[in-house]
């Protein structure tokens, strides 16, 4: 589910956009065209737009059934098109806004502006990977409820580069040669997103042994030679860029349009009905030889607004979705796009002879098992921005890597600083 790229708003209750940018529904209904008949409370929950086709009338589903099962609580469902953290940001300071929502990078932030709930009472936080737990964890309180683990890493095309004689590059210098040498005039060689950013520079400070915070500390300047790796791709014209959809859709890659593409677990399902067999996965290489490869590991948190008015009941339905019902967490996470079901019990289930148990599949978990990353729960919008700023301005070669880098760093150290008063 397409990890935290285009999001949403909010706008009000019962109402119908065309546009996309928000869609509300009375989930007592899935079809949204009901009233919320004879409940005492309605809940406010708020899904980014998520892209794969049949989630929205999913958690519609899901949420009728809990009526159904609860007839005094009703489940609004709005779901949210546009840049969905900062709507979600803007409604969570007015009276509308929603009683549950759900983040894909977990923000500390939150918690310190006594927006969440703490959940501790409804989970059981041995039945989740200690990494899901202890990323919203503060004082000692559990604050967000993990929905699915998204896992990204590199896709290509095994029949183009076989013709290339190229194998799957295991070094940052083996991925940028192949790239340059994939790159025809009907085909690029790479494709990590329209703007040729993307993750790009995490992907490129993590295999090269840094990390974007330390102790309280902006480290990332630190990786100015990895982080330049990117300036190389740049200049050998050997990435995909301006294509019609983002890195985040499997369309580059199953349009022939790109050898190699940076993209999730999600779109797997599409590009094997795309290619058949016809596609590998590797993480994404390590800066040197020796290094460490990387995927990144995303996903969403289920969160509760801890100003809302019926903060119980949210509790109570996250926990009857997020905690008791394995068979529906095993719908939303393998029957639209693949995502890791993030409660072990029903991950395993998927492990073991069910969707990621063999394969391409297979081969994505075991990446996320052995070279997963993550943003860490102190990085927020502001310091990714700025990080970001710095390394297309590396990408585009207008200044030293090691200045704009640093000049960065400056910027994510005050917000660094701000955070941890």
């Amino acid at each position: 589910m397409k990890d935290g790229l285009t999001r949403r708003g909010f706008l009000g209750a019962s109402l119908l956009f065309a546009g996309g940018s928000l869609v509300a529904c009375n989930a007592s209904d899935p079809t949204g065209k009901a009233s919320a008949g004879g409940a005492k409370i309605t809940l406010n929950q708020y899904y980014h737009a998520y892209g794969e086709k049949g989630v929205q009338q999913a958690v519609q589903r899901y949420a009728a059934e809990y009526t159904k099962a609860n007839p005094d609580v009703a489940v609004n469902i709005t779901w949210v098109g546009g840049e969905y953290e900062t709507r979600l940001n803007a409604a969570l300071l007015t009276p509308q806004a929603p009683d549950i929502f759900e983040i894909g990078d977990f923000r500390y932030q939150m918690i310190k502006n006594g927006q969440l709930a703490p959940l501790d009472d409804i989970i059981n936080p041995a039945e989740y990977v200690k990494a899901n737990v202890d990323n919203v964890t503060a004082d000692g309180k559990v604050y967000g409820v993990k929905m699915m683990d998204d896992i990204m890493m590199l896709y290509y095309r095994k029949s183009v580069l076989e013709a290339a004689g190229v194998t799957p590059p295991t070094t940052f210098d083996e991925l940028a040669t192949a790239a340059k040498k994939l790159t025809t005039d009907k085909m690029k060689g790479l494709f990590v997103g329209n703007d040729g950013v993307g993750d790009a520079g995490y992907l490129l400070l993590w295999s090269g042994g840094g990390d974007v915070i330390k102790d309280g500390k902006a480290t990332f300047q630190e990786g100015a030679e990895a982080i330049s790796g990117l300036r190389r791709l740049h200049q050998d014209g050997s990435l995909l860029l301006g294509f019609p959809t983002d890195w985040y859709d499997p369309g580059a890659i199953v349009q022939n349009a790109v050898a190699m593409q940076w993209c999730g677990l999600w779109a797997m399902p599409d590009i094997q009905k795309a290619l058949g067999d016809d596609f590998g996965v590797i993480p994404w290489p390590a800066f040197t030889s020796g290094g460490t490869s990387v995927g990144r590991l995303g996903g969403w948190y289920e969160l509760v607004n801890a100003k809302s008015r019926h903060v119980d009941e949210a509790k109570k339905y996250v926990q009857w979705l997020w905690a008791k019902q394995d068979d529906l967490q095993q719908d939303f996470c393998l029957n639209y796009g693949f995502h890791v079901p993030a409660r072990t019990p029903v991950a395993e289930k998927a492990l073991q002879g069910g969707k990621l148990a063999s394969g391409p599949a297979k081969e994505a978990v075991a990446i996320s098992q052995q070279s997963g990353r993550s943003f860490p729960a102190l990085w927020n919008t502001a310091m990714g921005t700025a990080f970001g700023q710095a390394v297309a301005g590396v990408a585009k070669g207008e200044g030293d890597a090691a200045g704009l880098l640093g000049d960065a760093a400056a910027k994510v150290q005050a917000e660094l600083d701000k955070q941890l008063a």
